[in-house]
């Protein structure tokens, strides 16, 4: 992964490693979407082969930069300390 990858990551429910692997070899059945979380988008990619092959595409080039907003937001509060 490149250095800005790796210091947007949080850890949380989602393995990015696990998502890209499904991505890639189940990515054109949304099983990366359901895994994710996002279940109406995943059934929406089983339906319509991945919208047609560029939701994939489009998955690809932006699935390290997806986080979940409850992550994001936790770790933007200050610590009470």
């Amino acid at each position: 992964m490149d250095l800005e990858a790796d210091l947007r990551f949080t850890s949380g429910s989602t393995d990015y490693s696990l998502a890209w692997i499904l991505l890639t070899f189940l990515g054109l059945f949304g099983v990366h979407r359901m895994y994710q979380g996002k279940w109406i988008t995943g059934i929406i990619y089983l339906c319509t082969g991945g919208l047609f092959l560029l939701g994939i595409l489009y998955d690809f080039w932006t699935l390290n930069d997806r986080k979940r907003p409850n992550y994001t937001a936790l770790q933007l509060k200050p610590s009470s300390v």
